[in-house]
This record gives C-alpha cells, structure tokens and sequence, in this order.
C-alpha cells in the first residue's frame, strides 16, 4: 500500500475523495436564520452547495448576512434558493411578491419585460449572495386543473412558453445568478401534485416534442446552466422510472437528444412521489446513477443526519457496485463548474447591464430594468398583466368595502405562509375596509352576513377547480349584484361581477395592481 507525504495512505486519499464527492452532490436546507454548525463543518467536508427557504430569510440583509457567514467557510458555495416570483416566493415570505409570476408575465407576452423583470429579480439575489435559482418553471400548463403548476407557468401555448423561459434564463442570467430551469420534462400536463404522490402524463412522443420539450429546448439554447427533473411518470419515455430516476429521460433525451451539458438537479427529494416509493437514500442513489449531478433535499428535511444519510447511501452505493464511481465523480465536477462559473460572474460584478456577451439582458430589457429607479418593474409589469371586465360601467370605490377571500388549500411549492389578495392595499387606499377568509359550502352566506351594506369585494384563486367557489359566487352575485370579483389564479371561468379582475397570479403588486382599478389611482 502506497503511503502519501502527509502520512495518509493512497486508499485514504480514495476514501476522502468519494466522501467529499458524495457531499458535493447534495444541496440540503436547514433550519433558522444563521447557518448551524453542523452545516458549516459539513461545508469545510466538501458540502458544496446550500438549499434557502422561507424559514430561512427575515430581510435582506439578514440573508446577505447569511450568505457572508456560508461563504467565511467556504468561498465557492452556491447558495440556492426556490425564487420564482409571483405565488413562489422565499426572498418575500413573509410580505408577498415584488414581482408577477411567469403567468402573468406570459398574459403580456413582451420578452423584453420579462428578461427585465428577470434580470431585476436576479439582481437583488445576487446583492444578497444568492447565486442559484431554481427557476424558471418551464412547464407548459395544457391541464387547466393541474393542482401545482398553474400560474406558474406561462401559459398554455408552447410557443409561448418557451420564448418567455428564454427570456427569464438570459434576463436572470445576465445578473449573475444561474437559472434552473423546471420540471424536466415537463410538469403541465398533470392532475396530480408530485408533493404527494407520482403523477403520470400519458402522451405520445410527437405531443411531448411539440408541447412539453420545446421550452426545455428554449432553455438550453439560452444557457440555462441548471435543469430540475420533475418526479413524474411519462410512460412514452420511460414506463418504469419517474424522470428523476430515469437514465433514458436524464441521460438519453436531455444529455443526448437535446445535447444539455449542464447541471442536472433534483426536485426535492423528501417529496412523496420519490420518498414513499424509493425512500430518499435509494432515490438518490438511483437519481445519480440516472444521470443527475445534484440532490435536492431540504423543504421538510432540514438536519445534519439527513446529510448523513444521503452521503452514506452514496459512498455505499459505489463501494457495492451500485454506483460507478465515475459517475458520482462527473456529478461532483459538474457541481464545481457551476460553482467557478458563478463565482465569476459574482466576480465580475454581475455583468448586469454590460450588454458584453450573450448571457446579457437586451437593450430594451436594460432600459426597462434602469427605469427601477422611477418606476417599480415588477409593478409595471403586474399593471400590465391585469385583464378587466366590466370597466366601463364601473365606478371606482370611495367607501371602505367587505373584502372576502375565498381561501383553497395551498399547495406545498406556494406555501400557506405567505400574505396574499387586495384588502391590505384596499385598507391603505380605503381606511376601514375589513376582509376575513372563508371556504366551504357555507361561505355565501357567512360573507352576506359579514358584509352588511357594505360593497363586497370577492378574490379567489382557481374557480373553475374549486365548486365551492363557483357556488359561493353564484350565491353572492343573486344577493349583490354589484360585487366586485377578483381572480388571482389560472382565470379559465368565465368572468362575472359588476366588474372582473384576472391579475394572473397572487404576487403583493397583483393585489396591488387590482386594488388601482378598484379604488382608483
């Protein structure tokens, strides 16, 4: 046995390097504002890269504080956050979107706009030391009652979809923060939440290139330096594996029919789709072996022994046979490649706005973005994206009104913490207007009752998946004719009310947006 200068051995050497590779494939959340200790050995270990949420972030500068303190440890880090913009928002939790959602952004339809709003998302992550943002969602959303997607898609139309994901992968780009572009190879067409079981999209091969792997295509030919697989089952390509565990969707059609070179991350591994069927540690075993670079885990796993864990599952896994070591060591090097290439543009300086190379935001997406300083881009573009029914016969609002959100069970990747409606804008511009929550088969008459005399400003999310909320406005509009209906989801119902507003999305500046109209600007 060879023995090293330092007097480790040259099987010791093997034995750190496959460690420090297991722990470079993984991206973990944890829990709290600061980073834990456990995290920041495991960082000095080969960690490369750090999962953000919700629970994560207080302020800006509390996350700038948060990002320095991952980077005292190590400098390369990617630091990763889920950031969509519009109802997915980690940066604003606690207070709501400054910017639209891609369904928004895809009611407009000007690229330029959203490569600008973008770029500005893009640059106040990197200001806060994020460099990897797991978005755009790519998904074209064909399945008007997908429970997941939605309004985070761009829309229905896959033409559509892929020249707004171009646009948000160079726009976000541009900034100096990579894009990961989601859910390979396409989340749209399904009825069922990956979050709590295998969803499965049953399409043939000529549907699936002209819907489903266009803006992937898109994607790639912008640079998108990252691609999330989506935990679904697509039979046509793969009819044992979801595509998180599939060598013939990660390997075969991304890497080789679609000629993608980047790296290939996970969606969360903790959800059900993966974690009741394979269990976290086989599926990410069986998730680098596919051809995946990078494990997502963390939006409910959020503890040193679930790094443990996975690392363990890894090592073993290539000490059994199981995992060709050469295939663990290419995810590792993947991994530090888009980590050099993020320290680069960090370095720099975010080329935003340099119009120097291809990764840079186009002239008109420059003037918007430098119109920030006068006008809020993501306000503009939420103005933009509103469609109203009914404007001209209506007057604004002088008085305080009822304001009664029709409140559907949330989804996991939007979240229940985060604020969402008209009324706390209505409550600025109207003093004294009042807003409650309902839900149910009764909510019709507990917001007539609630409500009295006063106007009722009714907003809900998705009527046409939720029959409570077709009832309960059926029920409203009989009794007040003259209520005002706000849709801030996929507006597939048709519109009704003395007048309608479709904002296309939950976002703080869609409410905000909404409220203009309704109480005037």
């Amino acid at each position: 046995m060879t023995t090293l200068a330092s007097g480790t051995t040259a099987s010791d050497s093997v034995k750190d390097g496959l460690t420090r590779d297991a722990l470079t494939v993984l991206q973990p959340g944890f829990p709290g504002t600061t980073a834990p200790d456990w995290l920041l050995r495991r960082l000095g270990e080969g960690l490369a890269s750090v999962g953000l949420f919700g629970r994560n972030i207080a302020s800006p500068e509390q996350l700038a504080s948060l990002t320095a303190q991952l980077r005292s440890e190590r400098d390369d880090v990617l630091v990763a956050i889920d950031e969509e913009g519009g109802d997915v928002t980690r940066l604003e939790a606690r207070t709501g979107s400054s910017f639209p959602g891609n369904h928004a952004l895809g009611a407009v339809d000007d690229v330029d706009l959203t490569r600008a709003v973008a770029h500005e998302l893009g640059r106040r992550l990197a200001e806060c030391g994020v460099n990897l943002n797991w978005a755009p969602s790519a998904d074209v959303n064909s399945n008007p009652s997908n429970p997941v997607i939605g309004v985070r898609s761009f829309g229905a139309d896959p033409d559509l979809v892929a020249r707004h994901t171009a646009a948000y992968v160079t726009g976000l780009q541009a900034a100096g923060v990579a894009a990961c572009t989601k859910h390979f190879p396409g989340h749209g067409d399904t009825a069922v939440d990956s979050h709590h079981a295998l969803p499965r999209i049953d399409a043939d091969l000529s549907v699936l290139e002209q819907r489903e792997l266009l803006p992937f295509r898109a994607a790639i030919a912008a640079g998108s330096r990252a691609v999330m697989s989506a935990h679904i089952l697509v039979p046509t390509l793969d009819p044992d594996h979801p595509a998180t565990l599939s060598s013939r969707i990660l390997t075969d059609l991304l890497r080789g029919r679609l000629g993608y070179d980047g790296l290939i991350v996970t969606d969360g591994m903790e959800m059900q789709a993966i974690a009741a069927t394979y269990g976290i540690e086989r599926g990410s075993v069986l998730a680098i072996a596919a051809g995946a670079d990078a494990i997502c885990v963390g939006g409910g796993l959020a503890d040193d022994e679930t790094v443990r864990r996975l690392r363990d599952a890894l090592v073993g896994a290539v000490r059994s046979g199981e995992l060709p070591e050469e295939r663990l060591a290419e995810a590792a090097e993947r991994v530090r490649g888009l980590a050099r290439w993020a320290t680069s543009a960090s370095e720099a300086g975010a080329h935003a706005g340099s119009g120097a190379d291809s990764g840079s935001a186009s002239a008109p997406a420059q003037a918007a973005t430098a119109d920030v300083t006068r006008v809020d881009i993501g306000l503009v573009a939420a103005r933009r994206a509103l469609t109203v029914t009914g404007a001209e016969d209506f007057t604004p609002l002088t008085a305080p009104p009822y304001v009664a959100l029709l409140t559907p069970v949330a989804n996991i990747a939007v979240g229940n913490e985060t604020p969402w409606g008209v009324a706390a804008e209505l409550q600025r511009r109207l003093p004294g207007t009042e807003t409650a929550g309902f839900a149910g088969a009764d909510a019709g008459r507990e917001i007539l009752a609630a409500a009295g005399a006063r106007r009722v400003v009714v907003v809900v999310r998705d009527e046409h998946r939720h029959p409570w909320m077709a009832s309960t406005l059926d029920t409203l509009l009989a009794a007040r004719p003259d209520t005002v209906v706000v849709e801030m989801g996929v507006p597939q119902a048709p519109p009704r009310g003395a007048l309608h507003i479709a904002t296309h999305g939950a976002a703080r500046v869609c409410g905000h947006a909404a409220a203009e109209v309704i109480a005037g600007r």
